[in-house]
């Protein structure tokens, strides 16, 4: 079929368009959003006073280097600040390193259940994307090297991973990363990273800084509360830093970001509550749905997966989406991450935690 309008790439194509949580429900008076694994702490007040007085200057640029924010997650983690970039949340910048290292023709493994954003990066930049098996709705490092061939050039994995909540133990990622190519990037994406409280857990920044193929990636949106603001970063070698910054645009995080991201770094009391909120609920959540009868997948996360039974479709995911949704209550539906039968919640406020728990026990003891 001829046409006059241009061509976009033949790989664009093939991407289904990411579509995040939903935001609304049908009835209820109250919704409660538990689709995007949102804090339902909130951002710092600090953050929020550091975002309102950007108000009288929004008709400046901001520092296209970020410097003031790379010096206060430098100065958090006890990193060297220009080995860090920052982004418009990671997803961005997940994205400027498929840009910067993929050639067409060349593989992008990911994981089987991974963040659907991996796919779209590894197409966008006219790549070949290659799925590696879980075992266990957990990634397999067999399985990632076994996909490994010689047009391989990138891996990403989410540790913890989203939409699972499972995680790889340090030994296991180190295990990965020494039987990869040195011209394979291994991308760790760590941006639920805070929320893990199990000791054998590292979120990469020690691979990071010492290995030539490695690099780490955060984000704002999570554990801090700065969704909105699009707020990432990533840690790496001098030469991948380099490398990307070519690629990002140079005014791709905004002031009030800046802003609001170095006032969140600065308040780690407001961390910890958000941790200490986590660690409560996740548990009594996860203990609430198994005593439903439902399979949860063990999550070190903010959210937990919850499994229907099968064969049983007043019992399924989508009858008790919709029959939550006509409560006001708004989880995730995780079809397209390979989990037709399961839903994905965010672990919110008390209130709202109590209230899928009361709501979901009437779903599963209503007549079919």
């Amino acid at each position: 079929m001829k046409t006059d309008a241009p061509l976009a790439r033949q790989s664009i194509g093939s991407i289904s368009p990411y579509v995040p949580g939903k935001s609304k429900a049908e009835g209820g008076e109250k919704v409660y959003k538990l689709s995007s694994n949102e804090t339902p702490v909130g951002p710092s007040p600090a953050a929020i006073e550091a975002f309102r007085a950007m108000a009288d200057t929004l008709e400046l640029y901001p520092d296209g280097s970020s410097a003031d924010l790379r010096a206060a997650i430098a100065k958090a983690h006890d990193l060297a600040a220009d080995r860090i970039i920052c982004g418009a949340g990671s997803d961005e910048l997940l994205s400027l390193l498929a840009y910067t290292y993929l050639n067409p023709g060349d593989e992008g493994i990911y994981c089987e259940h991974g963040f659907l954003v991996y796919r779209i990066a590894i197409l966008a930049a006219g790549g070949v994307p290659v799925i590696a098996p879980e075992t266990g709705e957990t990634a397999n490092v067999d399985a990632i090297l076994e996909a490994v061939t010689e047009r391989t050039r990138m891996v990403f994995l989410a540790n913890p991973n989203n939409p699972t909540g499972t995680y790889l133990p340090a030994h296991e990622v180190r295990r990965l990363h020494t039987a990869l190519p040195k011209n394979v990037l291994l991308v760790l994406d760590a941006a639920y990273a805070e929320y893990v409280r199990n000791d054998d857990y590292e979120s990469g920044l020690e691979l990071a800084s010492t290995a030539g193929n490695v690099v780490m990636t955060r984000t704002f949106s999570k554990i801090y509360g700065l969704a909105s603001l699009r707020l990432g970063w990533m840690y790496g070698p001098e030469a991948v830093i380099d490398a990307v910054n070519r690629v990002r645009g140079p005014f791709n995080v905004t002031g009030p970001a800046i802003a609001a991201g170095v006032a969140a770094m600065g308040d780690q009391d407001h961390l910890k509550r958000a941790v200490a909120h986590n660690e409560e609920w996740l548990k009594k959540v996860t203990d609430g749905l198994e005593a439903l009868g439902l399979r949860v997948t063990p999550s070190v996360g903010n959210f937990v997966l919850m499994h229907f039974p099968d064969g049983d479709d007043a019992r399924s995911a989508a009858a008790a989406d919709a029959y939550l949704a006509k409560r006001g209550y708004v989880l995730r539906q995780v079809g397209g991450y390979g989990f037709p039968n399961a839903l994905r919640m965010s672990i919110g406020t008390a209130e709202a935690n109590k209230g899928v728990l009361a709501a979901l026990a009437d779903f599963m003891d209503s007549p079919a």
